[in-house]
């Protein structure tokens, strides 16, 4: 459930803390004070792109906080588990928008992608927009209605899993049919190609290894001398050398240490400094003695860098890359040479993944006809409700469609409004109203079937008015008693349904406008239905009214 939201300099927001409880809530306000920016801060909780001009003017950031409760919200919690975001029994959604359009997530304090928090708050939150009906006209929309309603996910995904070896045999099948001598041209280049990497057998890592060898035998007789003249002033100068020198300080320290302990530090330093110059010494006249002036080895190793190097050019490609071109090369000639392309094969192993394509599709499309007909059933009844009182809705699948991801189905919603017509498509049947009705109903149909703990439905029951809306608002209340259901409406007959409200109110300071958000007590809720039943000017014959419809909840 959500249960709270807090809002910094987004849109007029300036600042804003609003704190939700459980049942059907009304949010109400003028038109203009900003009921839909509290929605969209809602939606970008959820993982809508964020867009710069949503920081409030004169701000550097937005910043946006939900916290959702997680009782009994199996998935939710097994999710955060997983993804190590877990905390107790609640979740924390925060987003950050900063004006060079960057923008944060976080999820209980973690670092979120949007892809998270689209994932997470599918499970949480359930927004159905006024403008639905529009895109309900679209058949993969009414598709996904449907299977939403259906909840086989498991089979869903198996449809489309096999659909997509089902293809990929296709194409394996079409390319040994087509490509013969392709193939055999390309069998032919790769044996060369790999011929001449096999002969190279340049090991992981071995080019750098190859140019270190090459610059210190390139280099052999400078690195002799130099390391010579750097031993004769640490060690071997005959006159003076540097460990001559300090062994001399660390003796007459050592003695001074006796006549003042004050010496001690300087005199452990300087032997330490004795000790690290003889260990130099050691180790450079064995680097110095291990050199060894190979021209036989100089050439073969420069010749090996250069084959390299050609090898690498031939292919466009770095000469570290080299080795494991080699492996993908000879992964494509084993596999052109190999079974993949025996015809024979593949159009059997083919023939065996269609029928086994075909069997689970067949499956979704039984059960997609059980549903469609119970779903039809149920939305029928709702629109009747909704002031449609001859409508009917109908869902037709045609199962003869080719196969595709989604199965073999072609489906389509139909309605129709009066008695004795065929039921035809939505486009063709339905006005703009009408359209919103079966919208509606469909919502709330599907609303009633989801275990998605809070529901907000954005000015939905626009285009009705009357008995249907007052109809609207108890079904939306109904929906409210297992479930967190929050409304835009500017609507009284809805409003006057909801478990608690809410008011919207924009006001201007100083040239500055901001949005504020309100609960209402019960003489407030009176005050603020009279005016959406009678406008600007409050009689007692619209408080009378309003008080009639708020006595008349459930």
């Amino acid at each position: 459930m959500l249960e709270s939201i807090h809002i910094e300099n987004f849109a007029i927001i300036d600042s804003l803390q609003l704190e939700f409880d459980s049942g059907m809530s009304a949010l109400t306000g003028e038109t203009g004070a900003g009921k839909s920016i509290l929605l969209d801060a809602i939606k970008l909780a959820a993982g809508d792109r964020a867009e710069t001009d949503s920081i409030r003017s004169g701000a550097q950031r937005a910043e946006i906080s939900v916290c959702f409760g997680l009782r009994d919200l199996d998935a939710a919690n097994r999710w955060l588990l997983e993804n190590e975001m877990a905390a107790d029994g609640e979740c924390v959604i925060r987003r950050v928008l900063h004006t060079n359009g960057r923008s944060k997530a976080f999820i209980n304090g973690y670092n979120a992608t949007l892809a998270q928090l689209r994932t997470l708050c599918d499970m949480l939150i359930d927004i159905h927009g006024q403008h639905e009906h529009q895109s309900l006209q679209k058949s993969q929309v009414q598709r996904q209605l449907l299977d939403a309603f259906l909840a086989d996910p498991a089979l869903i995904a198996q449809v489309a899993q096999k659909y997509r070896g089902y293809r990929d045999l296709q194409r394996r099948l079409q390319q040994a049919r087509s490509g013969s001598q392709e193939r055999e041209q390309r069998i032919d280049l790769l044996g060369l190609y790999c011929n001449e990497l096999r002969q190279l057998n340049l090991a992981e890592g071995e080019y750098e290894s190859l140019q270190n060898e090459y610059r210190r035998l390139a280099n052999a007789g400078n690195l002799i001398e130099k390391t010579g003249e750097i031993l004769r002033l640490l060690y071997e100068g005959e006159e003076q050398n540097l460990q001559s020198s300090l062994s001399l300080c660390e003796q007459q320290l050592a003695e001074l240490v006796a006549s003042d302990p004050a010496l001690s530090d300087s005199h452990e330093m300087v032997n330490a400094a004795l000790i690290q110059v003889q260990e130099a010494t050691a180790e450079l006249r064995a680097y110095r003695d291990g050199i060894e002036l190979d021209g036989e080895r100089l050439a073969s190793t420069n010749e090996r860098i250069a084959d390299a190097q050609n090898l690498a050019r031939k292919h466009h490609v770095e000469v570290s890359f080299l080795p494991a071109l080699a492996l993908e090369l000879e992964q494509e000639l084993e596999l052109l040479q190999g079974d993949d392309f025996d015809v024979a094969a593949l159009e059997s192993e083919l023939d065996k993944a269609r029928e086994d394509y075909l069997f689970s599709a067949r499956e979704l499309s039984l059960k997609r006809q059980q549903t469609a007909a119970s779903l039809s059933e149920q939305i029928t009844q709702v629109m009747q409700q909704l002031g449609m009182e001859n409508g009917r809705f109908v869902i037709d699948i045609d199962s003869t469609q080719e196969p595709s991801a989604n199965g073999i189905d072609n489906i389509r919603y139909l309605v129709t409004t009066n008695p004795g017509q065929t039921p035809r498509t939505l486009a063709k049947t339905a006005s703009g109203g009408e359209l919103s009705r079966i919208s509606l109903a469909i919502q709330v149909i599907m609303s009633e079937s989801s275990r998605i703990p809070t529901l907000i439905f954005d000015e939905v029951d626009a285009g009705v008015g009357g008995g249907v809306a007052e109809i609207v608002g108890k079904k939306l209340r109904l929906l409210g008693h297992g479930r967190q259901v929050l409304c835009v409406t500017h609507l009284p007959q809805v409003a006057s349904q909801a478990h608690h409200h809410y008011r919207v109110e924009k006001s201007s300071v100083d040239d500055a406008t901001t949005t504020a958000v309100s609960i209402l007590d019960e003489a407030e809720r009176l005050e603020e239905i009279a005016r959406m039943l009678g406008g600007v000017k409050i009689t007692e014959q619209s408080r009378a009214h309003a008080s009639e419809m708020i006595a008349s909840r459930d």
